[in-house]
């Protein structure tokens, strides 16, 4: 077993603090998305809100795809160590670009026209970044110990989210609220800077790949590597391998343990955001270690046994935790939805994540399920309005959420919990399984990314499927989950996607996923 040189950490630093930019850059922009809509869209304009849409959704699905093509294509042909450079410039100055935008207010609809521009470029780059990196670190790898060497990159993500997350609330706290709204959301965006000169100062010390530069001597590099990628039956089963099984499970249980789980506990089981968030917080922080255990097994017991176990852990566990969460969080409003029928009486329901409340019947659905309310719908009948039931004596007529607030706390649900009744240590502790299975996938994934594919076209074969996995799956995963939670009338119902998809991904793995611990990457 080889030990890590002085370069080998060298590089582990250079790609890793690169990725944490990469994702500090792009989340911060997704958490200061809220100020965004009243700084940048004017009110009640169509046009705006389109654009709104592209930026907040759109990007993440159509363009890392695109990025991950093009600079996959590049890498493969040119070299991993320049393609390195381009995407964290291209991600750090384009964050920091936002940081110095005008606003609407200042300059009309070139304000939001600019924003989407400047936020495409970002999921370009980190289309090009995210994959890649994993790629460039496991060439660098020392032979058997390949699984704790690059597992560290998966704990920047979550370092990206602590620290952005961190950052904001630092600037809440100690700005007033028109100090922020004036310039204070501009200053983590122009701190980026900082963290571009050192991560671009990192990247540009580095030589290029041991195995590129083999190739290069050999002169095998691939002159079309997306073209050979479509072509040839075993680089295409280890991207089919990476979407719907591994790239897949890794994000539908990172977005259940460290997405979902905030907006679970703050809206249907009704904590308090300080609470939620600092349980959530609490357990995240195991991920850190957990990962890189995870990592060092899948060197000693190999990398399939590691994946499996992390995508069944996830498909078994993932309802009765929410579950739990719901019982120990909020056990009233659980006695709540079980005593107190809710009945929605509605012809016209088409609701849809995607889009904004059309009618009566899609307020209703979404403003019952927000509050943790589970409820069925049936056709209206004779009735002349649409019709919410509470209980057996309760109607409210039309969508009044004031009125029917008021009935539901009549019948017994409760707006916040009551603190008296939570049980603090079982919810860390449930929130600590999802985050077991996470590490189980993420400790072993940057290296199996790497060690399913020739050396030729490893980058454009890791990154796309990648990419396109976490979009289509991943990033498809809050509305899916909030689709069927609305259409079913229960808040648990929506969580049938990711544990759905984990199923159909640990059968596949079971299936076709092949050990790869100790593959020749020079191959």
């Amino acid at each position: 077993m080889q030990q890590i040189t002085q370069t080998q950490r060298k590089v582990v630093l250079a790609a890793c603090f690169g990725t944490f930019l990469e994702w500090y850059d792009f989340l911060t922009f997704a958490s200061l998305a809220t100020y965004f809509s009243v700084l940048f869209f004017p009110p009640e304009n169509p046009t705006a809100a389109l654009l709104a849409s592209l930026a907040t959704f759109g990007v993440g699905m159509v363009v890392r795809p695109l990025g991950s093509a093009l600079f996959g294509n590049l890498a493969d042909r040119y070299g991993r160590r320049p393609i390195f450079i381009a995407t964290i410039s291209l991600m750090g100055i384009t964050t920091f670009l936002v940081g110095l935008l005008p606003t609407y207010a200042q300059i009309g609809m070139l304000a939001p026209a600019l924003l989407l521009l400047l936020r495409l470029l970002q999921g370009f780059a980190v289309g090009g970044e995210i994959g890649g990196v994993a790629v460039y670190l496991t060439e660098h790898a020392p032979n058997g110990r390949r699984g704790i060497y690059t597992s560290v990159l998966q704990l920047m993500g979550p370092l990206g989210i602590l620290v952005s997350t961190l950052q904001i609330v630092l600037l809440l706290a100690y700005l007033s609220p028109e100090d922020f709204s004036a310039w204070g959301w501009r200053v983590p965006f122009l701190f980026s800077a900082v963290l571009l000169f050192i991560s671009i100062k990192t990247r540009m010390s580095l030589e290029e790949s041991p195995v590129f530069r083999e190739l290069q001597a050999q002169g095998t590099v691939s002159k079309a590597p997306l073209r050979e990628c479509l072509r040839d039956r075993r680089t295409l089963k280890g991207m089919a391998l990476l979407f719907f099984c591994i790239s897949a499970g890794g994000s539908l249980l990172f977005f259940s343990s460290q997405v979902y789980t905030n907006v679970f506990l703050k809206s249907v089981v009704r904590l308090d955001a300080q609470t939620a968030s600092m349980l959530v917080m609490s357990s995240t922080l195991l991920l850190f270690p957990l990962t890189i255990f995870c990592g060092w097994l899948s060197d000693r017991v190999g990398r399939r046994p590691v994946l499996l176990a992390g995508l069944l852990l996830g498909a078994i566990t993932i309802l009765p935790v929410f579950k739990g969460l719901q019982h120990y969080g909020n056990p009233q409003l659980e006695r709540f939805n079980n005593e107190v029928a809710v009945t929605l009486y509605a012809n016209e329901c088409d609701y849809s994540p995607f889009r904004k409340a059309a009618n009566d019947c899609e307020r209703i659905q979404e403003f019952l399920i927000k509050n943790g309310v589970s409820y069925k719908q049936l056709p209206q009948g004779d009735k002349i309005d649409v019709t919410l039931a509470i209980g057996d004596s309760a109607e409210v007529y039309g969508f009044h959420p004031d009125e029917t607030t008021a009935e539901l706390k009549k019948k017994g649900w409760i707006e916040k919990t009551d603190k008296q009744q939570v049980n603090m240590l079982m919810l860390f502790l449930l929130l600590i399984i999802p985050v077991v299975a996470v590490a189980l996938i993420t400790g072993p994934q940057t290296a199996v990314l790497a060690e399913l594919f020739a050396a030729r076209t490893r980058y454009t074969a890791a990154a796309l499927p990648h990419n396109l996995s976490a979009g289509w799956i991943g990033g498809l995963s809050p509305f899916m989950v909030t689709l069927i939670s609305v259409n079913a009338g229960d808040a648990l119902a929506g969580l049938w996607y990711p544990v759905g998809m984990l199923i159909f991904a640990s059968i596949v793995g079971l299936l076709f996923l092949p050990e790869t611990k100790d593959v020749q990457l020079h191959a």
